[in-house]
């Protein structure tokens, strides 16, 4: 599992993330406030509070394919 804090500033920064995610055949969640999100899902995404850093969480380890299509949106990696 690995953690990384991202930040998705418009709508077309939530296409471009969810479309790199659809991509990938493991869980990836985004956890803001007590609310877990499935970070494949557009509608779930867009329902973030967008102006806030969101903690994105890959349940796997094998994910350096995923982590450089996205890089654009890392804040921090843990």
């Amino acid at each position: 599992m690995k953690k990384i804090k991202i930040r998705l500033k418009d709508i077309e920064a939530v296409k471009t993330f969810v479309n790199a995610a659809n991509l990938y055949p493991f869980e990836i969640d985004l956890l803001t406030g007590r609310y877990i999100i499935d970070a494949k899902s557009i509608m779930g995404v867009l329902s973030l509070d967008l102006s806030q850093p969101i903690e994105m969480v890959i349940h796997t380890e094998q994910c350096e394919e995923l982590v450089e299509s996205i890089r654009e949106f890392i804040l921090e990696e843990k």
